[in-house]
């Protein structure tokens, strides 16, 4: 088998995984990977605000907003005005939430991030080097994405 196929199969494999865990987290969890790491960023602390986890995330401000209106829909976080300054609004963890952070699977992203922590320096900058090109090639490396990996909820360069 050449490169060209041995390369296309490795990412096909990469999008599999991603999906296989996607599927996994939404039976098991009833939520996306998405929703998943903005519970993960409000459980560290029980609480924290939209800009916070729009700084963390590097997505926008509405795009936080549209993903904790689904989570308070479900139940996994509320908002109340800050106790410390009425201007702001803090995002709190609910039972359910922290029960739903609790049970989910492990995410996809921590496994990868435990191993690539293990590699030596030169093997994460060879491969790091080597993600950034094929995202170059697709012509992704503009597209708002947020460290999670998940498929299926970019739309238009957004989430949704």
């Amino acid at each position: 088998m050449d490169r060209v196929d041995s390369s296309l199969i490795a990412l096909r494999r990469i999008i599999r995984a991603t999906e296989l865990y996607a599927r996994d987290l939404k039976q098991i969890a009833g939520i996306t990977a998405v929703q998943f790491r903005v519970l993960q960023i409000v459980g560290e602390k029980g609480h924290t605000t939209a800009k916070e986890i729009s700084t963390r995330m590097h997505v926008s401000q509405a795009t936080v907003t549209s993903l904790v209106d689904k989570l308070v829909r479900e139940g996994m976080v509320t908002r109340e005005k800050s106790q410390t300054d009425r201007r702001q609004t803090d995002i709190l963890m609910t039972e359910k939430g922290q029960a739903t952070l609790d049970e989910a699977p492990d995410p996809l992203q921590q496994r990868f991030v435990r191993k690539f922590a293990a590699m030596e320096d030169w093997e994460q900058s060879m491969l790091l080097a080597g993600l950034e090109r094929v995202a170059l090639m697709l012509d992704a490396d503009d597209l708002d994405a947020a460290p999670v990996l998940d498929t299926g909820e970019l739309k238009n360069g957004a989430h949704h």
